[in-house]
């Protein structure tokens, strides 16, 4: 089985500093395009969306 990775058309393509997604049975695929050989994060769909909530919300800015 072939995974499709994806990155937002937003993302800085000059220095390949982007996160990719994927769709996997029953989860979704998150992993760093800097390193694709790396393991990726295996994410349950509910546990990708709080993430993301998080994420936008500015929950997991650094101090």
């Amino acid at each position: 089985m072939t995974t499709n990775w994806r990155k937002s058309s937003r993302s800085n393509t000059e220095n390949g500093a982007c996160v990719e997604l994927a769709s996997l049975p029953g989860r979704v695929g998150v992993r760093d395009s800097k390193n694709p050989t790396a393991p990726a994060l295996a994410l349950t769909p509910a546990s990708f969306r709080t993430l993301l909530h998080n994420a936008k919300a500015g929950n997991l800015d650094l101090p």
